[in-house]
């Protein structure tokens, strides 16, 4: 099946299921990693119909998101004499697809790219509404830009060599959509037999809709982010290294739980559900905060923070959400106190 991306002049469908052969005029560059390489690469190589491949491959892991690795991406296409008629294919998981599309924004000032996600998360999330970028220092895709690839194939094949860890993490991002704009999909998740091509689609259904609505995150689009506030900021502290994104994400989402509940938005019993479906895929909900004040001011890293106001993706209920930029310090640090 075929889902659209209705964004004029550069709409694109993402097939689910349907890679089948891929023609492609002049060269192109598979970007991926050792290790997916290793396990789909001679999968996917007899599809790809072009004038002149080459592959590119970089290291696995969030850490290696960075300046360095796109400046070699960079240089490697340099070296193949890639032009403006090229593509780029990302053939990996979320890392993969956002410093791929970020090279493809900025090389010869744009060139056009196409993703293949291989995890869960990339396949209903980062692959998909053209958010590129790389972390530095001071955060999580900090650096970027808004690139929307030609195409997105998810294969369902592709995810039977995932980690379980990895497979969860990606679960964590399905539940993050389930709250914020589809109860039905959440409940789904409370069940205990699921079925993968359900969830794929009604993530890229959900995500097609947010997407083609608020392209460049100036309103809607930033409810995709729910949880992620906190999350950055855990990832910031932890470098990268400790968690999975979407633990991350889970993670700070029981945070922003925590403070919907102190505001009000949800009940007792609602917070206490979330925390069980987390639960029940293996994702923590818990974090050690040392210092609440210094956690406090990685927010102002985060990209949603505007004039100085921080601006918090909470649930009203499950199923639906409300935006607020005016919450007090106070009442923010009395959460995460709570996580010390």
């Amino acid at each position: 099946m075929a889902i659209n991306i209705d964004l004029k002049e550069k709409s694109y469908k993402i097939f689910i299921n349907e890679l089948d052969e891929i023609n492609l005029k002049g060269k192109v560059a598979i970007i991926t990693n050792q290790t997916v390489a290793g396990l789909w690469l001679k999968d996917l190589l007899p599809k790809i119909k072009c004038d002149n491949l080459h592959i590119i491959s970089i290291p696995d892991g969030e850490e290696y998101k960075n300046f360095k690795t796109l400046n070699d991406i960079l240089e490697q296409l340099f070296i193949a004499k890639l032009d403006r008629k090229s593509t780029l294919i990302s053939f990996g998981g979320g890392v993969v697809s956002d410093i791929t599309g970020f090279a493809a924004s900025i090389y010869e000032r744009g060139i056009n790219f196409i993703n293949i996600p291989t995890t869960l998360l990339a396949q209903i999330d980062a692959s998909v509404g053209g958010k590129t970028g790389i972390n530095n220092k001071f955060g999580k895709n900090l650096i970027g830009s808004f690139h929307q690839p030609i195409a997105v194939y998810c294969e369902e094949r592709y995810l039977s060599t995932l980690p379980k860890r990895e497979f969860n993490a990606g679960i964590s991002e399905a539940i993050k959509m389930a709250i914020t704009f589809d109860k039905n999909l959440f409940d789904y998740f409370t069940k205990d037999e699921l079925d993968l091509s359900y969830i794929i689609k009604k993530c890229n259904e959900i995500k097609a809709k947010v997407v083609s609505l608020d392209e460049k995150e100036s309103g809607i689009r930033a409810v995709l982010n729910y949880g992620h506030t906190f999350a950055h900021a855990i990832e910031n502290e932890t470098n990268y290294k400790k968690y999975l994104h979407g633990e991350a994400v889970a993670i700070g989402m029981n945070m922003a739980n925590h403070l919907a509940f102190k505001l009000g938005l949800i009940s007792i019993d609602e917070l206490n559900l979330i925390k069980k479906t987390l639960m029940k895929f293996n994702l923590p909900i818990s974090y050690k905060i040392e210092d609440e004040n210094l956690f406090y001011n990685l927010f102002f890293l985060d990209k949603k923070t505007n004039l100085g106001k921080i601006k918090f993706i909470l649930p009203k209920s499950i199923g639906n959400f409300i935006i607020k930029d005016d919450i007090k310090k106070d009442i923010v640090l009395e959460v995460l106190k709570e996580f010390k």
